[in-house]
């Protein structure tokens, strides 16, 4: 059965709409998102048959009964992240992250017995910062951005705004969708043309943080800063994803053509 993959703007949109600052309802975005990738089977009035091949996980099951969810278990939560393309996400490890790695910045259940929205948030901004960053660089500019943890009112920025804006911002600069950042200006023979991603990943940053009220020059740049860090790990998390594939292709493949 095919898997309900969401990409990352489009959970990060998912997870606005349930906190109740979007205008549209949790499950029109998943409706969106699942169209997208079946405009064929809709014009050909396939669209039944094309859904219940799609393996939906029980979270999603949960949202279009009740069309709200005010927070999620940790097995929930991985089952959502796992939903969002180029993630790889277990329950060890992200319990590994609540008791022990993020626990002064996760604390416990806000949502009940469950984790909110916003704890949500900081586990996907985790899963994608370690794609390039070590736990203990991670930690630092958490306490950059956040401060004190068990404060919430002087947070640079709440995690859920910060999880929506990078998403939205990388896809701003994928237009076309092929997991690549769209950068214009490359020319024949001409080098460094890694300085023009960098400089394109600065400015769309930096025009985000303009916006940001009640901040320092030194606070935005921080926050500038973590923006263009998660940009470029969604842009890493798709080439890990690629070695893995052909990493287990290799493996399981190797010795099959001789038995």
């Amino acid at each position: 059965m095919e898997t309900f993959t969401l990409t990352r703007k489009e959970m990060s949109s998912l997870l606005v709409s349930l906190q109740g600052r979007s205008g549209k309802k949790p499950i029109a975005i998943l409706q969106e998102a699942w169209s997208k990738h079946h405009q064929p089977e809709l014009r050909q009035g396939g669209s039944l048959t094309a859904f219940l091949s799609t393996r939906l996980p029980g979270v999603f099951e949960k949202l279009l009964k009740t069309g709200r969810v005010d927070g999620f278990s940790l097995q929930e939560i991985v089952a959502l992240g796992n939903q969002i393309e180029y993630t790889n996400f277990s329950v060890t490890s992200v319990q590994n992250w609540v008791k022990r790695d993020f626990k002064e910045f996760l604390g416990a259940p806000q949502a009940g017995k469950k984790y909110s929205l916003q704890q949500a948030a900081l586990l996907f901004i985790v899963e994608d910062l370690k794609n390039n960053l070590d736990f203990v660089s991670i930690r630092s500019l958490f306490q950059i951005l956040f401060r004190k943890p068990e404060v919430e009112h002087d947070d640079l920025i709440r995690p859920l705004d910060l999880y929506e804006a990078y998403t939205h911002l990388f896809e701003e600069l994928d237009q076309n969708n092929d997991q690549m950042l769209d950068v214009q200006g490359h020319g024949d023979g001409v080098r460094n043309h890694d300085v023009l991603m960098e400089n394109m990943l600065r400015i769309r940053s930096d025009q985000y943080v303009r916006h940001l009220s009640g901040l320092t020059s030194e606070q935005r740049e921080a926050v500038r800063n973590v923006l263009f860090i998660a940009m470029v790990s969604i842009q890493t998390a798709y080439f890990h994803s690629l070695a893995r594939q052909y990493l287990n292709a290799t493996l399981f493949l190797h010795d099959l053509q001789e038995r």
